[in-house]
């Protein structure tokens, strides 16, 4: 597929994702994405990243359930109560996160990344620094976090239990690990600009790549049936 016609499809998807409340259509949507995954044969990454995007709706739904009272009452709060229409919303919240983020997901996992900007550059036409810019970002966020994964398995080693303690002793232990990370992150960001320099990056226009990016009646028939999600998606939410 062409990268710009995935990037479409997957922000499209991601966005009948957040028009829809519906949580039928959710849990359809839900099932498209991890039938993607398989198609890819990453279904288990996306398994992964499920769980993670579940750990960190946590804390919107608990925000979420605390917050929004209604429907019948199961628990009463000082403030209100816990209902069912709460829960209710709580557990749309987080299937529509991990909807919207696996189709992302899996285009930047499948997809490499100069093929994404440079297609985007090409089709879209937009100036190649920022497309460089916003693509080494995504690039360069699994090397921070091994860096920190490496940076804590060297604080472990030396007697430092991050797993020990509650949640603020934690917080007390990361924050001073952000210095050697900083300084790893600089160090890596001034060799990436350092590289791009010396290859004539402020030389490079739209003509520069020599591979051709056309679309394909297949790529057209996926940003079709993204519209066609996004258009349902608004439909149930006026009817409904």
């Amino acid at each position: 597929m062409n990268p710009v016609a995935k990037l479409a499809a997957a922000a499209l998807f991601a966005v009948a994702c957040f028009c829809s409340s519906n949580l039928v259509f959710l849990a359809v949507l839900l099932a498209c994405g991890f039938a993607l995954a398989a198609t890819c044969g990453m279904l288990r990454p996306a398994v992964g990243l499920a769980k993670a995007v579940f750990a960190f709706s946590l804390i919107l739904t608990l925000v979420q359930i605390l917050t929004t009272p209604t429907g019948a009452v199961l628990v009463a709060l000082p403030w209100g109560y816990i209902g069912t229409g709460s829960l209710l919303a709580a557990l749309t919240t987080v299937v529509r996160l991990v909807a919207a983020a696996i189709p992302l997901f899996l285009v930047f996992y499948v997809t490499k990344m100069n093929d994404i900007t440079n297609a985007v550059v090409k089709v879209l036409h937009v100036p190649y620094k920022y497309a460089f810019t916003f693509t080494s970002t995504i690039h360069f966020i699994p090397l921070f976090m091994n860096d920190m994964k490496g940076i804590m398995e060297a604080q472990t080693a030396r007697g430092v239990e991050f797993d020990a303690g509650g949640i603020v002793r934690k917080v007390r232990l990361m924050v001073p690990l952000c210095v050697p990370l900083l300084v790893s992150s600089v160090r890596k960001t001034n060799s990436a600009a350092i590289a791009a320099e010396v290859r004539g990056f402020n030389l490079r226009t739209a003509s520069s790549g020599y591979k051709e990016y056309p679309f394909a009646a297949f790529d057209v028939a996926a940003m079709a049936a993204a519209v066609a999600l996004v258009v349902c998606a608004v439909a149930l939410g006026i009817v409904l």
